[in-house]
């Protein structure tokens, strides 16, 4: 049974934590218990350590009267990660742990709290010509590293070193009792964090767990040189199969740092929700950023000159940005992924989209909402890379299936596709749909960007549907032997697991944390 802190135990944690740092403040309560898909139940509290001794320290002191604590970083799960689904749940936010404790370029690793943003981690990095081998999700610039790596993440590098959780060397987590746990090489008294493999790898244990185990405190990650070169390419196709195609073979190949395509629902969305001053930004930032004024202010006027219109036409749209130590390095991966999409029947057009999303990684996350301020949610499958093809064409038939509910509620549809290192495919369908947002979306978007926002009532009906479609393609994914990132009380992790694989999963759950209380109906443990 739930039990909630006592007054005495509240005293505790202020002492530990200062009166600022314990909220029970219901406007915090509920934007703290609810995430860009769903609200839960309300918390009970509010605790913001600052470094790895608070964290300990305040988790024992709830572990003492057996209180549930739910860990939140940047805020940015859409699978119901972090919100409290059982009444007298406390909320651990992370946001005050955000610093990079350590760069080490003799060792090549790096150091940060849980709380650190991928934005921060890459703006401390940079000035050094060093970075991680993944190096953030487009929602960077919130989103927070341990988040990230509980939930595993997707897009900046991933096309070449895989996810977020393959570029980590070592954990301190804290366990549901405060027990400070070090693993790698850091479990050694004189060891330093700076590789993963050594014994059983503890590491991976506690990583994409959906934050169920332990709550993460601190994260070193590998470092690379950043790479001294960089090109670009888009192309457009005329069919779904002859696009998703040329991803997989190029993917296979490991040649881009990102490899991205939109279907043309979401070309056309993107293209609306941008506006002139993203635009002036967007061209600032590519004339500075290609390491020459007079390189920069080239690439800037193409993308000036090609502006928006290009796209207008266009069906199905992929894009790559290819990384080296050399432009002649950069120019024969990009020549090879040309051929390979050329020979899909792909043509090749203005590659502004790649190039402004490399010159603004991390940029406010105004499109959790939809241009005319529907409400907006993605779900998402990584499938292998020979399935793309079929697993695609499966959901696309659904969504035709669906067409007419989906026109009846105003809701609309795209998709974006991904790949992870040469064996991951990642499909990633999203809504729009008209329903009354949440604090949570005031609270993200920009002000100015917010009062231009149209508002809708509550549309229960809207969201069933969409509901509905969300489930249509797990049901897919699941066929295909689908993995899950963000698997959080929304994918059906425990559901496609053996009984084998869950039994010592309940086994390692239970010897972690035995009363439950970590996250507790995460990763299908209940």
């Amino acid at each position: 049974m739930n039990k909630p802190l006592t007054d005495t135990d509240m005293n505790s944690l202020t002492q530990v934590l200062g009166n600022d740092n314990v909220s029970s403040d219901i406007a915090a309560r509920e934007l703290f218990s609810q995430d860009i898909w769903a609200k839960g139940k309300t918390a009970d509290f509010v605790i913001s350590p600052e470094n790895t001794e608070q964290l300990a320290q305040a988790i024992k002191i709830a572990a003492r009267g057996k209180v549930k604590l739910n860990p939140r970083g940047g805020g940015m799960s859409y699978t119901k990660g972090y919100i409290p689904t059982t009444d007298k749940t406390g909320i651990v936010d992370f946001t005050r742990m955000d610093k990079v404790l350590e760069i080490n370029a003799a060792d090549m690793y790096v150091t940060v709290q849980a709380g650190c943003t991928w934005k921060t981690l890459y703006e401390a990095l940079k000035p050094l010509g060093l970075r991680t081998p993944f190096w953030g999700p487009l929602s960077g610039i919130s989103s927070t590293i341990g988040g990230g790596l509980s939930q595993n993440n997707a897009f900046f590098g991933s096309g070449t070193y895989g996810p977020s959780t393959d570029s980590v060397t070592s954990l301190t987590v804290v366990l549901a009792d405060g027990t400070i746990v070090k693993t790698g090489t850091a479990a050694s008294p004189q060891g330093k964090p700076f590789w993963r493999q050594y014994g059983p790898d503890l590491t991976g244990l506690f990583l994409s767990d959906a934050g169920s185990l332990a709550y993460k405190a601190e994260a070193t990650l590998r470092l690379i040189p950043t790479p001294q070169a960089e090109d670009w390419v888009s192309l457009e196709f005329d069919t779904r199969d002859s696009w998703v195609g040329a991803m997989a073979e190029i993917g296979r190949l490991g040649l881009a740092c990102e490899l991205f395509g939109f279907d043309p629902s979401l070309t056309k969305v993107r293209m609306k929700r941008a506006g002139l001053a993203e635009d002036v930004k967007t061209l600032k930032n590519i004339v500075t950023g290609q390491g020459g004024l007079l390189k920069g202010i080239k690439e800037g006027a193409k993308v000036a000159l090609a502006g928006r219109s290009y796209m207008d036409d266009v069906a199905y749209s992929l894009h790559a940005a290819t990384e080296g130590h050399s432009d002649a390095e950069v120019k024969a991966k990009t020549k090879t992924l040309k051929e390979i999409a050329l020979s899909h029947g792909g043509r090749e057009i203005e590659n502004s989209i790649p190039k402004i999303i490399r010159a603004n990684p991390f940029t406010p996350l105004n499109n959790i909402l939809g241009p005319e301020g529907e409400r907006w949610v993605p779900i998402h499958g990584i499938v292998p890379m020979g399935d793309a093809v079929n697993c695609a064409a499966e959901i696309d038939a659904m969504f035709e299936e669906m067409a007419p509910e989906f026109k009846k509620e105003g809701v609309y549809t795209g998709s974006l596709f991904t790949t992870l290192s040469t064996n991951g495919f990642l499909i990633e369908p999203v809504f729009y749909w008209p329903e009354e947002i949440f604090a949570i979306h005031e609270d993200t978007i920009e002000t100015a960007v917010m009062k231009r926002i149209k508002r809708h009532d509550k549309n229960a009906a809207a969201t069933a549907i969409v509901e509905k479609g969300r489930q249509n393609i797990l049901d897919i994914f699941s066929k295909y032997g689908a993995a899950h990132f963000q698997i959080g009380r929304t994918y059906p992790y425990a559901d496609n697991m053996s009984s084998e694989t869950m039994a010592v999963l309940e086994m390692i759950k239970t010897g972690l944390d035995p009363d439950r209380l970590i996250n507790s109906g995460s990763l299908g443990l209940t």
